[in-house]
């Protein structure tokens, strides 16, 4: 996977989580099923970020030593 690739990923579960924690607060403090599934796919979301943030991380080449 090229990095573009990587960083376009990464930002696209970023936005979708900024979407999910939206509605959740719109939602309020109420306990729904509409709410169970947003948490659930919130914390998808944030597992699916985390892996591409690694991924992106380990693509990066280190620093040249000087």
């Amino acid at each position: 996977m090229s990095i573009r690739y990587l960083a376009e990923e990464l930002y696209r579960c970023q936005r979708k989580i900024q979407e999910l924690e939206k509605k959740l607060a719109q939602l309020g403090s109420q306990a729904s099923p509409e709410r169970a599934a947003l948490e659930a796919a919130l914390w998808q979301a944030r597992k699916e970020r985390e892996h591409y943030k690694a991924l992106l991380e380990a693509k990066k080449e280190p620093p040249l030593p000087i």
